[in-house]
């Protein structure tokens, strides 16, 4: 089937590569992911026997395709970003059109206008309008993923103390919990419909009480977002689109 780090799967006339991340901690359950960049991974628990994960990745193939088909089909709708006024980008899950003025003696600035999203510049060089508009988002994520996570501290009666917020790029994930209770969240994730951006907070926060995905953590998410799934497959749908840079 494949070495040690990765598997072969067959489904029709397709090879879908899965890789394999092996995990020690305890707790872990096996659990598989689909990337919007069409990586396919699979979290190992350790002493997983083979036959336990043949199993699990034949009865999950249909479904890996699938996935993959889905994104596939974003891919062929989603055109590069050239940042000129006319241009669409998304902020907390609607749709901005873009206006560039060239201002060669006046500060250069992002606003939020009207709808529109003004970006002003002394030059006209695409990749100082990409610049300034990350640095936007940036500096608008870290306000308002600060105030949900404040606004939604109350629901999560196991967290004792306001946990650590960072935000960091990250290719294939929305947001990470470490073992010692900093939430990192994607900067992206601020294009995201609020509700959105909620679950993955919430998300988070669930690890903080229920370190792995077992039975234990999708009960307790249920708890205090019981129409989790809806926004899951919403903020799974729009991804492509969502990191586009």
């Amino acid at each position: 089937m494949g070495d040690k780090d990765h598997r072969i799967l067959t489904y029709g006339d397709e090879h879908i590569r899965v890789e394999l991340l092996p995990r020690a901690r305890p707790g872990t359950t096996l659990r598989i992911k689909v990337h919007p960049d069409l990586t396919v991974q699979v979290v190992v628990p350790e002493g997983t026997p083979d036959v336990d994960l043949e199993r699990a990745l034949k009865q999950k193939t249909r479904w890996i395709w699938q996935k993959l088909r889905d994104f596939r089909a974003v891919q062929e709708h989603a055109t590069p970003r050239m940042y000129v006024s006319g241009e669409s980008h998304f902020y907390l899950g609607r749709r901005h059109l873009l206006k560039v003025h060239h201002q060669p003696d006046a500060p250069e600035t992002v606003r939020m206008l009207r709808g529109r999203l003004e970006v002003s510049v002394q030059e006209r060089n695409t990749l100082r309008i990409q610049k300034l508009l990350e640095l936007w988002y940036f500096t608008r994520a870290q306000d308002v993923f600060r105030n949900r996570l404040d606004a939604l501290l109350p629901s999560a009666l196991w967290v004792t103390s306001p946990p650590a917020l960072k935000l960091q790029v990250m290719q294939t994930q929305w947001g990470n919990c470490s073992p010692g209770g900093t939430i990192t969240l994607n900067p992206h994730l601020i294009k995201a419909p609020r509700d959105c951006i909620d679950y993955v907070i919430l998300h988070e926060l669930c690890h903080l009480k229920e370190h792995n995905h077992g039975p234990a953590f999708w009960a307790l998410l249920a708890r205090v977002m019981p129409d989790w799934e809806r926004h899951k497959v919403r903020l799974d749908g729009m991804a492509e689109m969502m990191l586009q840079n």
